[in-house]
């Protein structure tokens, strides 16, 4: 039992492909109607962290267990002014928009800028989990 206990003090990261993955997520979560939002992370060398920290599920003991589904972009910065995440689905395919505000006919999801990782958020070295 200790150790369930000691997995649900801190995150558990799981590197995604790209933002899309996290997007698709977000966005499935708030077609719930759940809120939901991305947080996105300054990492230096013009690399940003996006992330969705979630609930595990789908498997057995593990039921609760959070989770940091998160993919490093390297942007250089250009997107920093843009707070939202834009996405939909048409007969074209998907489609992931950054955006400073919110379009109608799109799932808009916010991004929320952290100064730093907070204490329970995993250290991640380079190349990730």
């Amino acid at each position: 039992m200790t150790e369930k206990i000691g997995l649900r003090e801190k995150l558990v990261p799981v590197r995604v492909e790209s933002l899309n993955d996290i997007v698709r997520m977000a966005a499935s979560i708030a077609m719930l109607g759940q809120s939901t939002y991305i947080v996105r992370v300054k990492m230096g060398g013009g690399r940003r962290l996006y992330g969705l920290v979630a609930l595990l599920r789908d498997y057995y003991d593990l039921y609760g267990l959070p989770l940091l589904y998160y993919t490093i972009v390297e942007d250089g910065g250009e997107n920093d002014d843009k707070h939202f995440v834009l996405f939909k689905v048409d007969e074209q395919g998907e489609h992931v928009e950054l955006s400073r505000g919110m379009r109608t006919g799109w799932v808009s999801i916010p991004i929320i800028d952290l100064a730093e990782l907070p204490s329970f958020f995993p250290r991640l070295e380079e190349g990730g989990h």
